[in-house]
């Protein structure tokens, strides 16, 4: 996970907007493959839903969470495809996936792409300098994600936190 800001230096009347950066990896990235993808869509499991949660917090051992959390999802949906470019014509079966990101809707043409829109995490937080007040101050980042049992995965949540960085507010 990282945090990543335009600058370091801020003055009081300054918008800030830090992105939070991170990837899912381990056994949910990792079972997430045409493969399973098929077999779900087998039994019926089509929808695969990834709900998670990112604030931004300052201070040390009483933190305070800054700007907006974001609360939202992912969504991939399993479904049956004629088209070539997205699966191998020579199969029997043609299983695919598209992922929605807010709503948005996006189909990769491989395995990697698909699991890269579905795990990497890439999310902007805006706030006020005014907000933090002059000096130096330690940002972080908490991170939750969850996901309900499916053929390829059970049932799971994960929390983690970033390492922090240092603004300077003038």
């Amino acid at each position: 996970m990282e945090l990543v800001g335009s600058k370091d230096r801020f003055s009081a009347d300054e918008r800030i907007t830090i992105n939070v950066k991170f990837s899912m990896v381990g056994q949910i990235r990792a079972s997430f493959t045409e493969e399973r993808w098929t077999q779900a869509y087998d039994k019926n499991d089509v929808v695969f839903k990834l709900k998670y949660g990112i604030k931004l917090q300052v201070g040390g051992f009483r933190k305070r969470t800054l700007g907006s959390q974001i609360d939202s999802y992912r969504k991939a949906s399993i479904f049956w495809t004629r088209n070539p470019l997205l699966v191998n014509p020579m199969k029997e079966r043609r299983v695919w996936v598209q992922v929605a990101k807010n709503f948005k809707p996006f189909i990769r043409l491989t395995e990697e792409e698909v699991r890269e829109e579905l795990f990497d995490f890439d999310e902007g937080i805006s706030f006020q300098a005014s907000e933090l007040g002059s000096g130096r101050h330690a940002i972080s980042a908490e991170v939750q994600a969850s996901w309900q049992k499916h053929e390829f995965i059970p049932s799971q949540s994960c929390k983690n936190n970033s390492p922090e960085i240092e603004l300077i507010i003038n």
